[in-house]
């Protein structure tokens, strides 16, 4: 008896992919409709592999017929097999590498902060800042409201905007490190990425006097080494679960529309939201952010009358 697992994609608009586990390695069989999570089944021999409608796998047997033809051909497929196997083997494992390591839910390599079961709050969270013309505007945006955000802050860009980073905690908000020069850590050496944590965190803590206790790695990118290095620093690591490409995105009002959708969702499913958006940006020390704090203003006006606007240590 051999054992056949479906592997589950990271989106559940993707089929899954099912691995026939056989002395020749991962064989890939391919078929549709098939339920999003992980199902281990069995199958016999070279048996078929059919799918009822009630999304269970069923085993049709196939009579083995042997040719001289077939007899010649064998070694010549058993060889492909195992290639193919191999080459699937390698495919599978890039693939959860690249889901545990970018997949902003996903706790393979280690836990996260995301959000709590608690509907109803929100955390505005800003990346890649501060920047000397949006960052004052968002300050003043929720100086008007009266609400608290979270910010993560680019190492450089905060040593080269001192007094503003002093504004931004002076103002209550929660400052956190994004790595000094937003380097992709997931790629980088133990090394690298200690240097990237460990300067800026002594940077924002020079400029502000207090300690930094979280750390969202850049593009979401982290490894256990990653996760590691903020701990030792005494840095819980941040994701989210609410983002969309404002950094490109020149619509205000589709930038919310997406958010909205998200933020409406995770309601529904009895979650918080943590909101990504921008008020800086890595190329750029003077991007253009009007859309996202223009964004950011629509959030506010839609729910601050029904939700709860807090900063990411009120979840841990």
């Amino acid at each position: 008896m051999r054992d056949c697992v479906v592997v589950p994609m990271p989106s559940k608009t993707t089929s899954p992919h099912t691995y026939c586990l056989s002395p020749q390695g991962l064989k890939p069989l391919l078929f549709s409709k098939l339920t999003y999570g992980l199902k281990p089944v069995h199958f016999n021999d070279s048996n078929a592999i059919a799918l009822g409608r009630s999304g269970r796998l069923a085993c049709r047997s196939c009579p083995r017929r042997v040719t001289l033809k077939g007899r010649m051909l064998s070694p010549l497929a058993t060889g492909i097999s195992a290639g193919l196997g191999v080459v699937a083997g390698a495919g599978l494992a890039a693939g959860g590498y690249a889901y545990a390591a970018m997949w902003p839910g996903s706790q393979l390599f280690g836990s996260t902060l995301i959000a709590p079961a608690r509907p109803g709050e929100l955390a505005l969270t800003f990346d890649d800042g501060p920047n000397p013309v949006w960052t004052p505007r968002l300050l003043e945006l929720l100086a008007r409201h009266g609400l608290r955000a979270t910010f993560f802050m680019v190492g450089s860009r905060a040593q080269a905007e001192p007094a503003l980073v002093r504004s931004v905690a002076a103002a209550g908000h929660l400052i956190g490190s994004h790595s000094w020069s937003h380097l992709n850590l997931a790629l980088a050496a133990s090394s690298r990425i200690a240097e990237e944590l460990v300067r800026t965190s002594q940077t924002l803590e020079q400029i502000t006097g207090a300690p930094v206790r979280y750390f969202r790695p850049p593009f979401g990118a982290r490894r256990p080494a990653v996760l590691r290095a903020a701990r030792r620093l005494g840095m819980a690591p941040v994701l989210w679960n609410a983002m969309t490409s404002d950094w490109r995105e020149p619509s205000a009002d589709r930038i919310a529309a997406r958010l909205m959708r998200s933020i409406d969702r995770l309601e529904r499913r009895r979650r918080a939201a943590n909101i990504v958006l921008h008020d800086g940006s890595h190329l750029d020390s003077t991007a253009n952010r009007a859309p996202s704090v223009a964004a950011a203003g629509q959030l506010i006006a839609r729910y601050q009358a029904s939700h709860r606007f807090v900063t990411v240590d009120a979840w841990g």
